[in-house]
């Protein structure tokens, strides 16, 4: 009996009828041999980039013209493009891909079940259901955050977190017609994916603080409240001079197209961006780690650029050696007051020597002293291990970026060069204090494996987040005023054996809450403290900034992936109308992107589960 993935696409296509066309394309996608229907099958337009879901009975409309290619794919099958001709009426065929076989998580009911089946045993209780994920990926749990009373709970303590490899993971996912592990959607990365107009600091502070205070768009009887961090802009000539390592994964799980290849594309991408006073050393780990290039002047790029071509994949992997020798050699090459940093190259599927979770946390914390941060670059599908690259990063003063393809390497690498490669902030933390007259309870937006103790925030020995050249931090908090019968936060029996607190411990000031930032430079161990105030003034939704009403569209987008027990009144139909309102400028696309991305989503979500 084996194991099944299911990659979606075409097989066969059988002829329909029609003249000459350009409009509207009508299909229905089935199985080869079976003649069932599938449901949830992506079929995409590449010239318009616009794609389209099967429903409960495997059929599609799309926008096309004679010689558009259609890709239909559905993880399990075999894909394949097809070109239109003047057929207005597809029915297409897709075969199983016995190569392809592996472990699907199927929900049911809510509840995962795994199963190993054969091709012709997908089914639970009668009907496929919710979501498919390649087993092999790991996600660490998310245990979402709850609303917080401000009588208990006063203080609200987290670390900074710029890094957006959820929100290009999910998309991958999402693009494959899979709806996402939730566990692999963390809303604070899929928010701080996208750039935000905030102003940057001045009197030579490193960073600057904003906040907004308006209503929930999810719930309008709530309240929503954006903390925004703005790290200072540099220009590129004056950064400071850098001593890189590329550790790159060159193991067996690597040979795919979408792996090796693409982190070479990637990295020469980065060599171009090198100045003469950069310098780049490689180091390679299968199984065991061996340096391909000894660290070289950012003006030898075509010899950096050889080294890089003649890397090959193959063998077991050690990645927990690769870690080592790394930090081994950007040590030998360190360059005081300079830009010292590994950028590592992976799918994290480590099976060498240490490999746990444990593991890495316990490698990175013993390194990270050492003044050398390390930027995690996530790559491939199937055996992508994101608990381990997340660990990495937050543990080790990194970030971290997915790489699903080469437009996504060109934005992690170029278009935010300074902002992943550079700190300007290191261990920066938040705290808000809320005031219970005015605040009944509150609830953090995501940062569910970056909040921290409340002492945590004075400790200059706990770690908390780093932020680079121009990096933009967002924060959501949604809140229940005072006063305000809300279902959602729940309710506990009054106390019998001592006073149950009320608002009016806190004080009619005006104000709702302190915001508390604290942050070191670069270069220093002391942290510095700055703080502001949020005043009892809520802007209407419709008049607060552009940002901000797309930064809400993207958390409730988020909020549905997760089917959170805390999206009220969300929907597609509304974040989707939001988020094409508050595009924008969007020179790069991102945000039409963003509302593409959610369509799709909104289109699978409906067929499998055959509304």
């Amino acid at each position: 009996m084996k194991k099944i993935i299911i990659l979606i696409t075409p097989c066969t296509i059988l002829v329909g009828f029609g003249s000459s066309f350009a409009g509207e394309i009508k299909g229905q996608v089935f199985e080869s041999g079976s003649n069932q229907a599938v449901v949830g099958a992506a079929v995409l337009n590449k010239r318009t980039a616009v794609s389209k879901h099967t429903d409960k009975n495997g059929q599609f409309t799309i926008e096309g013209e004679i010689g558009d290619i259609l890709l239909i794919s559905m993880i399990g099958y075999k894909a394949k493009e097809v070109k239109l001709k003047k057929e207005k009426l597809l029915k297409i065929s897709l075969e199983l891909d016995e190569m392809l076989l592996e472990e699907v998580v199927v929900a049911a009911n809510a509840s995962p079940v795994h199963l190993k089946m054969s091709s012709s045993n997908i089914m639970v209780r009668g009907m496929v259901r919710t979501r498919r994920q390649v087993s092999q990926e790991s996600y660490a749990k998310i245990s979402e955050n709850t609303f917080q009373s401000p009588l208990k709970e006063p203080l609200s303590t987290f670390a900074a977190d710029v890094d957006a490899a959820s929100y290009s993971n999910v998309r991958r996912m999402l693009k494959a017609g899979s709806i996402p592990n939730p566990d692999a959607v963390r809303v604070e990365e899929m928010i701080n994916y996208f750039q935000y107009d905030l102003k940057s600091p001045t009197n030579g502070d490193p960073v600057a603080i904003s906040s907004e205070y308006t209503r929930a768009p999810w719930n309008t009887e709530h309240r929503l409240l954006r903390i925004a961090l703005k790290a200072k802009d540099i220009p590129k000539e004056k950064l400071p001079a850098s001593n890189f390592v590329f550790l790159i994964d060159v193991s067996g799980s690597m040979s795919d197209e979408n792996k090796l290849p693409l982190v070479k594309s990637s990295l020469k991408m980065l060599v171009d961006q090198l100045r003469p006073n950069d310098r780049v050393a490689i180091v390679t780990y299968a199984g065991s780690a061996g340096v391909k290039l000894q660290s070289t002047s950012g003006d030898e790029k075509m010899k950096i650029k050889d080294a890089i071509d003649e890397l090959g994949a193959g063998g077991s992997t050690a990645g927990a050696a690769g870690i080592i020798k790394a930090y081994q050699i950007a040590r030998e090459h360190f360059i005081k007051n300079g830009n010292n940093r590994i950028i590592m190259a992976t799918d994290g599927d480590f099976n060498v020597g240490a490999s746990s979770d444990e593991d890495m946390e316990t490698l990175i914390e013993k390194q990270r002293e050492s003044g050398i941060n390390i930027s995690m670059l996530g790559y491939g599908m199937g055996n992508y291990k994101d608990s381990k690259m997340e660990i990495l990063a937050d543990k080790g003063r990194g970030n971290y970026a997915y790489i699903d393809n080469i437009s996504e390497a060109r934005k992690a690498i170029i278009n935010e060069f300074g902002g992943t490669l550079f700190t300007v902030a290191k261990d920066v933390k938040i705290q808000v204090e809320f005031n219970p007259a005015y605040v009944q309870a509150y609830r953090l937006v995501g940062y569910e494996n970056r909040l921290l103790a409340a002492e945590d925030f004075n400790n200059d020995a706990k770690v908390g987040g780093d932020m680079g050249v121009g990096h933009a931090v967002t924060a959501l908090y949604e809140i229940v005023p005072t006063g305000t019968r809300s279902a959602v936060i729940g309710s506990i029996d009054p106390l019998k054996y001592q006073k149950t607190p009320t608002p009016e411990a806190g004080q009619l000031s005006g104000e709702i809450a302190t915001i508390k930032f604290r942050y070191k430079d670069a270069n220093t161990e002391k942290s510095k403290l700055k703080q502001a105030l949020v005043n009892d003034q809520v802007k209407e939704f419709e008049k607060v900034s552009t940002d901000l009403r797309f930064a809400s569209a993207v958390a409730e987008f988020g909020m549905l992936l997760r089917n959170s027990a805390f999206k009220q009144q969300a929907s597609f139909p509304s974040l989707i109308a939001r988020a094409r309102a508050a595009r924008g400028e969007d020179k790069e696309g991102y945000r039409m992107e963003f509302v593409r991305l959610a369509e799709d989503a909104e289109a699978l979500w409906k067929a499998q589960r055959g509304e």
